[in-house]
């Protein structure tokens, strides 16, 4: 992945063929690949045509990581270019454990490993950050701990989610404790305009975004206010909407959508 912030917005399998015009690299939710074997051939042709793609261990839809087994399997038939290996919400230390068992039962495994980091308070995030800083190839950061909603700022939830990513981020930096040689990933968000704040501030090292929401607002019939996106956020996973034929008029505030998405990223 280059040194611009590269973004995949996950989509409906309706439009997944038409997500490679908009994506920079496929995004694939491992739970999905039972149900749906569609789902599933689309990423192996992706990876068949040289395209990057990211399996996500799915902890986001299920409130837990996916079978450690299943997952690996998947792994080795799929040969993703990223993995995200099995963490705890919110659980730093059982999350470090869940790391280093899973790397030292599957050595083989094809593909970058992209370490989660979890926890409750600073310090214990910080000590999953110097774990993953070490021994992750790729590190993740969530948009959605409950420590943001200490740290952030804003009258809503999704204000202080929006706020609180980057404050730990900033605070990271500001006690050296970041690594600018290792690339990071961002989980989700709340609102879009969050990812504005990282270009502007050369936070170079951030290398990849995934996120739906351009996609379910506009399945929603909601579109972006410009370049400043939404106030509010649809509560529905797009993991639930991944069966939806997508209509002409759905299609057209999605495209509008990811377009100003491009804008908040100064692309």
């Amino acid at each position: 992945m280059s040194n611009r912030i590269l973004v995949s917005h996950e989509s409906p399998i309706s439009m997944l063929d038409q997500s490679v015009v908009y994506n920079d690299y496929d995004y694939a939710l491992v739970h999905l690949f039972e149900k749906y074997p569609e789902y599933y051939d689309f990423f192996k042709k992706s990876v068949t045509r040289g395209r990057s793609v990211l399996l996500d261990n799915s902890i986001f839809e299920l409130g837990k990581a996916f079978d450690s087994d299943k997952f690996a399997n998947y792994i080795k038939e799929l040969k993703p270019n990223y993995y995200i290996v099995p963490d705890v919400l919110e659980d730093g230390y059982s999350t470090v454990k869940s790391f280093a068992d899973f790397t030292a039962k599957y050595t083989d495994l094809p593909g970058i490993k992209i370490g989660a980091v979890q926890g409750k308070t600073y310090d214990e995030l910080v000590d999953v950050y110097k774990y993953m800083s070490e021994y992750a190839d790729y590190i993740a950061l969530s948009f959605d701990f409950s420590y943001y909603l200490v740290t952030g700022r804003g009258k809503t939830k999704l204000e202080r989610f929006c706020t609180g990513r980057q404050s730990f981020i900033k605070d990271l930096i500001n006690d050296g404790i970041w690594n600018w040689n290792k690339p990071h990933h961002l989980l989700g968000c709340s609102l879009a305009k969050e990812f504005s704040y990282y270009p502007n501030n050369n936070i170079y090292n951030i290398r990849s975004v995934d996120t739906s929401n351009p996609v379910v607002a506009g399945l929603q019939g909601l579109t972006y206010n410009g370049d400043f996106g939404l106030q509010d956020k649809p509560s529905v996973k797009l993991a639930d909407l991944i069966d939806t034929e997508v209509t002409p008029d759905q299609l057209r505030d999605i495209s509008y959508n990811v377009e100003q998405f491009k804008e908040i990223l100064k692309r």
